[in-house]
């Protein structure tokens, strides 16, 4: 037999508003509650939080959450998706931090910049210039993920979203 647990009246006001206010795309400030390997918990209201997925921080690839926030910060996040029969809510923050174009704005062709190492393969090597911008350079090996590398910005490519970079001894 199922056992049922009774909601205060704080708990059912709560999931009330919930119920009645939360839209998917919504934007929301929360607050970090917790950090988990898989995503971080923002509390949205008191009684009221939502996971939001190490996959929706950002585009750069990122291990570890605590790469973009900590416990007690106050972060903007959108709903993804909210199920009302269960009362789960997904969140996501990648869709704040610009688009590639805005973010590709701050770049340019033939210039030297410094970016973070988010991905190593055969093809070559990620590296995040923004958390919403990543350019692959050709693969060198001694590189860590997470380590700064100063990089040369060789092409930028609108059309196809890519950036070419050569990373500078």
């Amino acid at each position: 037999m199922e056992e049922r647990v009774e909601l205060s009246e704080e708990e059912k006001a709560n999931r009330m508003w919930a119920y009645e206010n939360l839209k998917k795309g919504m934007k929301v400030l929360g607050k970090v509650k917790n950090i988990q390997p898989y995503g971080a918990f923002i509390t949205i209201r008191k009684g009221i939080d939502g996971l939001l997925p190490i996959k929706n921080m950002s585009i750069a690839r990122i291990k570890n959450p605590e790469e973009r926030m900590k416990k007690g910060d106050k972060v903007e996040v959108i709903i993804q998706d909210f199920d009302k029969d269960t009362g789960r809510i997904t969140l996501s923050r990648k869709e704040l931090l610009g688009t590639w174009e805005e973010n590709v704005q701050h770049f340019k062709q033939g210039e030297i910049t410094s970016g973070i190492v988010r991905d190593t393969t055969r093809g070559g090597i990620f590296i995040e210039l923004t958390p919403n911008l990543v350019g692959l350079a050709e693969h060198k090996s001694g590189l860590e993920y997470g380590e700064k590398v100063k990089v040369y910005i060789r092409k930028i490519s609108p059309e196809n979203h890519k950036i070419k970079l050569v990373i500078l001894d």
